[in-house]
């Protein structure tokens, strides 16, 4: 059963002109973009199945970096608010 999905998955992508992506591909898209897109880590490991959110981040890591520089920024403007005008 699990060769018919991968088989039938393959297809699918190749009659719909996708680059070549596999079933595990799509799911590391998945958690990049979402990971990209500011979705909690927390949720993307209960999406993926992972044991602890630790497995997530350590195999997404190289989507955190500018995740990093955005929490800097928005915790910058908490501390700095705006002066009222």
């Amino acid at each position: 059963m699990p060769d018919r999905v991968t088989q039938d998955f393959a297809r699918l992508v190749k009659r719909e002109g996708f680059p070549h992506l596999t079933r595990h591909g799509l799911r590391h898209a998945h958690a990049t973009l979402a990971l990209n897109a500011g979705v909690n880590p927390k949720v993307v490991t209960e999406r993926l199945g992972h044991s602890t959110i630790a497995v997530t981040v350590d195999t997404y890591s190289h989507v955190l970096p500018g995740m990093q520089e955005e929490a800097d920024l928005v915790v910058e403007k908490l501390l700095n608010p705006p002066a009222p005008a």
